[in-house]
């Protein structure tokens, strides 16, 4: 035999032997489900699978994850249905306050309740006081909850402690009118007045904005309404679990819930209620226009999350625009995956959020 083929054959038995082993790997691990089908118009029709935890997750946030099926939403879905959405939401500091005094003693941060141009309120700052050079600084924490459940001194501490702490700098968090009492637009005017009356106390370039989840869409559609109403823009925003898509569209949509082992369902239009999502100050990623005059933007989500197709495909948009925007995504996480303060890639997220606010409003430590 030449050497020629003593070589191919060598080539052709380690080949072999490799196929073995990965073969004997793949036949460990329990069968997955028969193949799936493609329609006509390119929709496919997925089998059942198993989803394993990531590879990249913190030891802490695989003990975290929910070994039984959790809908986090059914709570404030069942308070609207009973017309109890408005006592639920006066719950909530309450419900949340073992968390927020958790992150009070982590970070450092004092809070007090105030009223900011008749719209209730609560200041963040830390413990040992603002920084001199931080003090004419100001960033405005839009509260997530479904346009539903969003509450200053409740779910608008997940991120105000923890950036007023690692940025040094003053935050205000304020509770926006919501559904089922109001409709769109009344949380977008109630941010106009807030903005407004910081634009009295404050330079735009010493403003930051951002929400997460509903928040954070609200955070856009602010931008948008600034925009349309010729004001001056803040310095910098956060769009957080969430877009500039008021749809929530992209694959992300599909397969959110499935992944927390959920049943799909319609989304909730209390708020939106009869309002054309593709309107640009509804969805701003409906305007290129508009969107090309968003300040910077830093845009945060994870691969598990059913707003993470949107919030992408923001981004894009955002660099297709010419804007400076960032995007940071965490695999095998959820929807407002940092609402759990004690995971890592909780504090990876708030110091990628406290870094980048410190660099657009050049706040000093």
């Amino acid at each position: 035999m030449s050497r020629l083929s003593n070589g191919i054959r060598t080539i052709f038995l380690t080949s072999a032997a490799s196929a073995l082993c990965i073969g004997a790997a793949f036949a460990q691990t329990p069968p997955l489900g028969g193949p799936g089908t493609i329609e006509p118009d390119g929709t496919v029709v997925v089998p059942s699978f198993r989803l394993t935890p990531s590879d990249y997750l913190s030891e802490a946030a695989k003990k975290a994850l929910p070994r039984t099926p959790s809908d986090p939403e059914e709570p404030m879905m069942r308070a609207v249905a009973a017309g109890q959405a408005g006592a639920l939401r006066a719950r909530m500091p309450q419900l949340m306050a073992p968390r927020i005094d958790a992150l009070k003693q982590m970070y450092k941060v004092t809070t007090q309740e105030t009223v900011i141009a008749g719209i209730p309120a609560v200041r963040a700052t830390p413990a040992g006081g603002v920084p001199q050079a931080n003090r004419a600084k100001i960033l405005l924490n839009l509260p997530g909850g479904g346009f539903v459940m969003g509450a200053a001194p409740g779910t608008g501490m997940i991120e105000s402690i923890p950036l007023a702490g690692l940025a040094g700098v003053e935050i205000v968090s304020i509770t926006y009118r919501q559904a089922p009492e109001h409709v769109y637009p009344a949380a977008t005017q109630d941010v106009l007045t807030v903005y407004r009356a910081l634009l009295k106390t404050h330079k735009p370039q010493d403003i930051a904005i951002f929400g997460c989840s509903a928040g954070g869409l609200l955070t856009a559609e602010t931008i948008a309404a600034l925009v349309r109403d010729k004001l001056p823009l803040p310095a910098a925003i956060g769009i957080f679990c969430a877009s500039a898509d008021a749809r929530w569209g992209g694959d992300s949509r599909a397969f959110g819930r499935p992944f927390q082992a959920l049943a799909q369902r319609e989304d909730s239009r209390a708020y939106f209620k009869d309002i054309d999502l593709a309107d640009p100050l509804v969805s701003p990623i409906e305007s290129p226009a508009t969107l090309a005059q968003f300040p910077p933007t830093l845009v945060i989500t994870g691969t598990r999350a059913f707003e993470m197709s949107a919030a992408v495909n923001t981004h894009k948009a955002l660099v297709k625009a010419g804007v400076d925007a960032d995007l940071h995504v965490w695999d095998g996480l959820g929807h407002a995956f940092f609402y759990d303060p004690a995971l890592p890639e909780s504090r990876e997220a708030f110091d990628v959020m406290a870094r980048f606010f410190t660099r657009r409003l050049n706040l000093q430590r």
